[in-house]
């Protein structure tokens, strides 16, 4: 399917043409509001039945609907926790998400993804979980994102996954970018790119994103491999 050149145009034109209507803005997961493209949901889906992670470190809260979807995942495979990671939880959202009846599963902090106070938290969080699997949705600058590369891989587990989010902005046309601190050269895809070529515990599973499509996450289903 990947080799259909005009399949692939078309869905590239047709991710484009939808970015201009906000759409992975549209849904939500058990009554909250999951900033994300059905594609990747269900390639999220795949990855955490498969994996089975003991615990599960997102990066970006927002409004709250993918910790809870990861949560729910968990609540059905029978174990496991999430910890969400964001430099402003606002309080409606965190309220929202308390009230949910799968916030027993979750854990979240405020503060930057990358300073030391985060990461000290995270890690009494992490001591004797076995399977790990981070998820990357916060600053999508190169800077920020590297760091973040650098900081949560050592805590992947082998077999488990590093999955970086919105390096489609590396593939984007510029007005598309709506003047954000990131852009060509500068966004989450040029940091896996760095990262990758320094790093050889992981390699891009392009399984992932050729049977989707389109996906926001291009080069981004980091498989751990040792």
């Amino acid at each position: 399917m990947n080799k259909d050149q005009k399949v692939m145009d078309i869905s590239k034109k047709w991710f484009e043409e939808s970015i201009k209507y906000e759409y992975s803005y549209h849904f939500s997961w058990l009554g909250i509001p999951i900033i994300q493209y059905p594609q990747d949901i269900i390639a999220l889906q795949e990855i955490i039945w498969k994996v089975k992670p003991d615990l599960i470190i997102e990066t970006g809260i927002a409004r709250g609907g993918s910790i809870i979807f990861s949560a729910s995942l968990l609540e059905l495979i029978g174990k496991g926790e999430v910890i969400g990671v964001d430099i402003d939880i606002k309080n409606a959202n965190k309220k929202k998400i308390l009230k949910h009846p799968l916030s027993k599963r979750i854990t979240m902090i405020e503060g930057s993804s990358i300073s030391k106070k985060t990461i000290d938290k995270i890690k009494k969080l992490v001591q004797e979980k076995n399977k790990i699997l981070v998820i990357l949705d916060s600053n999508h600058t190169h800077k920020h994102v590297l760091k973040e590369l650098e900081i949560y891989s050592p805590l992947v587990s082998k077999n488990s996954y590093l999955i970086v989010f919105d390096t489609i902005v590396d593939d984007l046309p510029k007005q598309l970018l709506n003047n954000r601190p990131w852009g060509k050269k500068n966004n989450p895809k040029s940091a896996v790119k760095e990262f990758l070529a320094k790093n050889n515990r992981f390699r891009v599973d392009k399984g992932i994103e050729k049977k989707l499509l389109f996906t926001v996450a291009p080069m981004g289903f980091l498989k751990c491999i040792k």
